[in-house]
């Protein structure tokens, strides 16, 4: 296998309109144990960085895995087809649409997660490839979140995510890089970069860290590519520091009690 596996995008660093500090949204999807999750360990770093970069900026935590989004419901799609019909209907009115108990309850589990998204600054994702794919988790918190008019500006129609940073960190456990025998099999890149596009965050402001041959130290038949898994997790790492760099200055910040960032 030849280098041309392991480039990765060369690395950059997070717009801040204004210089201004801002919040940090962090979820993980793996299934994994945290000891046993490179997307996890990754996404640890990069909050970890980012938090010391922005010392008392708000900063958000989901384990989509551990506490998993509610599947959307008949009720949900009933509610959203009705919103459509009537335009582009601000968030603080849709709740005045829900008929019934069930369509109010899933108003409820929908409205905070969408203002979760609409707050942050940077949307940072760990996603491990599970089945060329993303995991079910995140595609439940994707369909929760993707209701009508949810990240569009009621007043001027433009997107409210214009300024968002998106950082996924996808890791596989072979490898599916361009110009790799397992290139047509990532359906975990494309679908997460059309998503966001679409939802309105720019090409320049959406990040992809991929962590390849993750699983090269536990599967026989992927045991020779060990060094070149190594120096996918390693570029992987710097890629993270350089895009959440901390200031000089930035004092450390303190660890979580159960061990998150």
């Amino acid at each position: 296998m030849s280098d041309i596996y392991l480039q990765q995008h060369a690395p950059g660093r997070l717009h801040e309109p204004g210089g201004g500090a801002r919040s940090l949204l962090h979820l993980d999807s793996s299934a994994s144990r945290p000891g046993d999750s490179t997307s996890r360990q990754l996404t640890a770093l990069f909050a970890e960085t980012w938090r010391r970069r922005h010392p008392g900026a708000e900063y958000r935590y989901r384990d989509l895995a551990a506490h998993p989004v509610s599947l959307i419901s008949s009720d949900f799609v009933a509610l959203g087809l009705r919103s459509e019909r009537r335009g582009n209907v601000p968030l603080g009115g849709v709740s005045a649409l829900a008929e019934g108990p069930g369509e109010a309850r899933e108003w409820s589990l929908t409205l905070p997660l969408i203002n979760e998204v609409r707050a942050a600054g940077t949307v940072l994702l760990g996603v491990p490839m599970y089945n060329f794919s993303v995991p079910a988790a995140l595609k439940a918190w994707i369909d929760r979140i993707t209701f009508p008019g949810a990240f569009t500006d009621a007043v001027t129609g433009e997107s409210v995510l214009r300024d968002t940073e998106v950082v996924v960190v996808a890791a596989r456990g072979g490898c599916y890089l361009p110009g790799t025998p397992r290139e047509d099999f990532d359906f975990q890149t494309c679908y997460l970069r059309a998503y966001f596009t679409e939802l309105g965050v720019p090409e320049d402001n959406l990040h992809v860290i991929h962590a390849e041959m993750t699983r090269a130290g536990d599967v026989p038949k992927l045991a020779r590519f060990q060094v070149l898994g190594r120096r996918s997790l390693a570029e992987a790492r710097s890629e993270i520091l350089a895009l959440a760099a901390p200031r000089p200055d930035a004092q450390p910040w303190p660890a979580h009690p159960d061990g998150r960032p």
